[in-house]
Parts: C-alpha cells; structure tokens; sequence
C-alpha cells in the first residue's frame, strides 16, 4: 500500500540477535497478519513512544539484500513515483531455499588481470583513455557510438576487464538472451571461467538464485544479464553499463516500471562508480547526458566511419526515381533485386529486414481495398499460410467464408506482408538459393558465409560469418509511420542494428532502405550518424515539451478514478495536465507534464495522491508512469 511506504521499528527477539542482520529476510505482524519483510537496519533505540512488537521468524539468515541495493531502491521508488516495497521486489528474486543450503565454500581470490589491450578501443579516439581511467577506478561515464561491423561484445569484456584489473566490479545489462549470450563468450575469453555470472528471467529459479548469490557473496567480481541484473549485488562498483538502451525490452513492465538506464545511472551517481552506455545507435536520453555535460561522448572520427560502413542508397531518391519510376510503390524496387542478386552472384548471404512477423498478418479485400474484420469481434483478419483460411488475430476465430461488407467481395489481398510470405516470394525469385527465417518462432543466432538469403524481424538477425554482401531494409512505412514519439528513433535504431552486419563497402557490402532520402532518419543512416540524428531528436523535443527534454507522468485508469487522483496531487505548480484521452478497455489516460528540475516535486505529489487513495481504500486502481516509452 502507498500509504504503508515507509519502514517500521520492531525489537529483534534475543535468539535472533546475532543471525537477525542488516539484509535478512524477516516475517512481522502486521495489522493483524504474518507478513513478509526486510530487516533494513539495526538500531540500539527507538524514535517510536508506542510499544514496538517482536519480529516473528527470520526467513532465512542469508543477507540478500545489500545495503547498497536498499539505497538505490529507495532512489528508483522515489524516481519513479513507487513504493520501496515494488522496487524490491524487482531487485531481489524469490528465495529458493534448496540453493541457499548448499555448501558453500568461498572461492580463493584470483589474481587481478592485466589491464586490457586497447587495440579495439583505438579506432575512437577517446577509447584507450576511457579504458585507462576504468583501470584507475574514476567514475568517467561515456556515450560510445558502436562503428558498423563492431564486435560490441568484445569492446564491452575489455572495458570490464579494465575494471577487475583496478580490483574493482561491473555489472553489463544487454536487451536480449542472444546478446547475453554473445556477451558471456566474450567475458569468457577477457576474463577467463569463473570471473562472472549471468542473470536473467529466463534461466530459471535455481540458477538465476544461485548466480545472485554468487554475486552477493562476493564469489564473482562481475555480473551481466537482462534487465533482471540492473540490481545486481556487486562489491566495489566500478562500473555500470548499458547495451542499445533504446531497446524497449530495457522497460520494466512492471510496477514501478523503472526502465534500466536510468536505473544504472542513478547506480552510478550514488555509488561513485563510472558508466557506459553504448550501441549502433543514440537515444535523445543518451544525447542528453551527452550535451549536459554529465558524460562524454566516445565515436570515431568521420575517416574512419567512412571506411567501415557499406554503401547506402535509398530507393525513394530523385536519381533511383529516373531510372526506376515504379521505386516509389513498389516493395522490392530493382535497386534492392539487383544488390540481392549480385551479392548472391558472389557468394555472399543477403539479409532481408521485415518489421512484420507472420504471413499476411494484415488483409483487405481486393475490389474495394476495405480492411478485412472479423465478423464477430471487429479484429484485423490474417492470413496464417499460402492455403490457410483467414483468422481473426483478436479472438482466432476463422473467417472461411467471410464477405466484404462494403462491396460483397470474397477476394481478398495482402495489405501487409509478413516474414513468412516474403521468404516465400524471394524463394521463388532466386531459386536454388537456401532460405532462412529468423523470428518468434525460431530466432538465429549465425548463419554461414555462402550464398543465401536470410529474412528476419528487427531484433532477431542473425550474425553472417564474415558479414552479409547486401541488406535489404523493406517496408520502411511500417516503421516511420507509427503513431509514435520515438517513431524516427526507433526505425534509424533497427535499421543501424541491421546495417551493422554488412561488409564495409571496400568489400562489397551494400545496403539498401526502401525509403526516401530526404527523411531525417534516412540520412542519419546514410551518413551513419547517429548523434546527429539524436541532437536532431531531443532539439525538437525540446521546443515540444516532450521527454527527456521534459518529466511527463502517466495516469491511467477509469475515469473518475483519474480525475479523483489528480484532484488530491499537489502538483507543482508548473505543471500542465492533458488529456483525458481514451487508453484500453474503458479507461483514459491522463498526462501530466513538468520541467525536468520539477520532476521530484512531481513524482512525490503522485505518490502522496496515490497513498490518499489507498488510505480511502478507493476500489479503482491507478496506474502512475513517470517518463513512459509511448505517450499515445
């Protein structure tokens, strides 16, 4: 309850005196139920005049919780307008008491490592001095702009190896599983078994329990994983980083919704520690830390970018236009048919993105062009396969014999072309060429250097050995034309994702959007620049008022549960409310915006309103955002 955020004194029972700690769990009465707790300090008195109660039963003698952690949780709950207890529960998994009681035997400390060759660092400029400074254990924090081809797994092991070498620790957070993987080979390799652990959602209870004690203990210097290992216990921080922290997988879904970048960064503010935040592309909130002074930027110089990046052409220029009139609607113009073809004349695999997954994830009819809708329930009909019946994508329901109710019409045709069915057509264009998918429902994490096609979703590309000949980026509208703040973002970000796999140009690599060249985000790949393009991104959202130029809060909930919330905030007095605006099922959303030296004030009076709730016990639930990745 929001109302209850705040901790609460009990006396420690005299045979709990010595296992009872700072970080234990612990259960309590409380208003007249056992309940879970966290004994977060040990005091020889009492501010409380009443009469304190006992602590029932300590859970387990295992200090879980980290002292460090306890701070930063109370950072994050404040930052975001939560509750210590939410914020916990994010930072610390569930017990598994099997993994608590196996023997443990504390390793002997190796040896600290040689400081990290700085060969992979030397094509930015400011590269070795930033390993140096890691080495000597200041808090330097850096924005790296990956060049294209990167071996990104590499670059971040050796700046952790710096770190351990200065004695001190790290913790890595990357988007996805496969990149997690590819980051515990490259550690492997920088810092040889032993070193580090691995935590993530996906691995499980038991493993993911023991790899957070591995790290709570003090067994491993170093921890890396999802966001799962934004909290991560680890002794002498020296470093936190972020791998692409514009991947919307960094957000957590649940309350209080911290996204992982800031959380690292507010990590790195309270513990002095130094910060890395990197990828292909820029984030406006990464370009901001940058033009505030608080880090410094790490790129290569534009020679340098020159030479790595392959050729990049647009289909929707002036000069493609004259030679290929139909580029402006066609799918696949005759520029990307004839890099596809010639990269697999020469023995190199072509990648082909898709936005979209599926077959024809999107239908109309094909006399009139009406969107086809489930007679039932209003969704968007799919077609699942070549000889598949349509389906309703809401309720599944199947639509054999659906009717078009604005002509009659039973043909149907394809409005959006899914991954499936675009595999399928390139099958037949080049025949005799193998095929691959790389998706939901199989993600691929290399493919072989011959010739061969590969069409993947953003995000599930896979790795060619010695890169691809070609890429071909279609159905750029998908991604530019979405209904959203971080639209142009988003798409320059998984197209620079995608466009990194390629050779450099002195070897042949082409890449070719299906796009044209006059848009913003085209240009930054183009050029591949993308701190242009993020300068670009936050001046505009700063003469908009959006964020991260701005704090802007999220109210969403049935509608006179919103209006009762925001009636009882004491908001600043700078802020501006707006909306209502419809959100899903019969609830609305309200946004609430103020400057960013406000956004304290902000996320406290929402707070406030939200415990004046609890304490009513109001029954319609609100949820409170702070800085939400969509606005619409």
């Amino acid at each position: 309850m929001a109302h209850l955020d705040r901790p609460f004194d009990y006396l420690v029972p005299a045979e709990l005196a010595d296992a009872a700690v700072p970080g234990t769990r612990v259960k309590v009465r409380f208003a007249g139920q056992l309940v879970d707790g966290w004994l977060l300090e040990r005091a020889d008195d009492s501010g409380h005049t009443g009469k304190l109660a006992y602590l029932d039963k300590l859970v387990s003698p295992e200090p879980v919780l980290a002292g460090e952690i306890a701070r930063l949780a109370r950072a994050v709950a404040d930052r975001y307008a939560g509750s210590l207890a939410d914020v916990l529960r994010l930072a610390v998994p569930p017990r598994h008491a099997r993994v608590e009681k196996e023997p443990h035997v504390p390793p002997e400390p190796p040896a600290p490592p040689d400081p990290p060759e700085a060969a992979g660092w030397r094509a930015y400029p400011a590269g070795p001095a930033f390993l140096r400074a890691l080495t000597d254990g200041r808090p330097v924090r850096a924005v790296w702009s990956a060049l294209p081809g990167e071996d990104w797994p590499a670059r971040y092991a050796e700046a952790v190896a710096a770190v351990v070498a200065g004695g001190r620790g790290a913790v890595v957070v990357v988007p996805d599983a496969r990149d997690l993987d590819r980051l515990d080979a490259a550690l492997t390799v920088a810092l040889g078994p032993g070193r580090h652990v691995s935590l993530s959602a996906a691995a499980g209870p038991a493993r993911r329990y023991r790899a957070f004690l591995a790290a709570r203990r003090g067994d491993v210097p170093v921890v890396i994983g999802t966001r799962a290992a934004m909290f991560a216990p680890v002794a002498r921080l020296g470093l936190v980083a972020i791998v692409d922290d514009g991947d919307d997988l960094h957000a957590e879904p649940r309350a209080p919704y911290p996204h992982a970048r800031e959380v690292l960064l507010t990590r790195a503010r309270l513990a002095d520690a130094a910060a890395l935040v990197g990828g292909y592309a820029r984030s406006a909130e990464a370009q901001l830390l940058v033009e505030t002074g608080w880090a410094r930027e790490v790129v290569a110089d534009r020679a340098t970018v020159r030479a790595r990046t392959p050729a990049v052409a647009p289909t929707g220029d002036d000069p493609q236009l004259a030679r290929d009139p139909g580029a402006a609607t066609a799918r696949l113009p005759s520029l990307a048919w004839a890099a596809a073809r010639d990269a697999l004349g020469a023995d190199a695999p072509v990648l082909v993105q898709v936005p979209r997954r599926g077959y024809l994830p999107s239908i109309s009819c094909a006399d009139c062009r009406t969107p086809a809708r489930c007679p039932h329930c209003a969704g968007p009909l799919a077609l699942p396969s070549a000889r598949g019946a349509p389906a309703c994508r809401w309720c599944g329901r199947i639509a054999a014999a659906y009717a078009c109710p604005e002509c009659g019409g039973r043909r149907l045709r394809a409005a959006v072309t899914g991954a499936r069915r675009t595999a399928e057509e390139l099958g037949r264009a080049f025949p005799g060429v193998p095929v691959r998918t790389s998706g939901r429902e199989e993600v691929l994490t290399i493919v072989p250097g011959g010739a061969g096609l590969v069409v993947a979703t953003p995000g599930a590309e896979p790795v060619a050995d010695g890169g691809y000949g070609a890429v071909l980026l279609l159905d750029s509208w998908a991604l530019l034309t979405r209904a959203d703040l971080r639209a142009g973002e988003e798409a320059l970000r998984r197209w620079l994702a995608a466009a990194a796999l390629a050779r450099p140009a002195s070897a042949g690599g082409r890449v070719v959007v299906v796009a044209d060249g006059a848009l913003a985000p085209v240009q930054a790949l183009l050029r591949w620049d993308a701190a242009w393009f993020a300068a670009r991104e936050l001046a505009e959202r700063r003469e908009l008022g959006f964020p991260p130029a701005a704090r802007m809060a999220s109210v969403t909930g049935p509608a006179d549960a919103v209006a009762d919330l925001l009636a009882g905030a004491r908001l600043p007095a700078e802020a501006e409310v707006l909306g209502p605006v419809p959100a899903d099922g019969e609830k609305e959303r309200m946004l609430v915006r103020v400057p960013r030296a406000r956004a304290a004030a902000l996320a406290e009076a929402l707070h406030l309103a939200t415990g004046a709730r609890t304490l009513r016990k109001a029954a319609d639930p609100v949820r409170v955002q702070i800085d939400p990745l969509s606005l619409f």
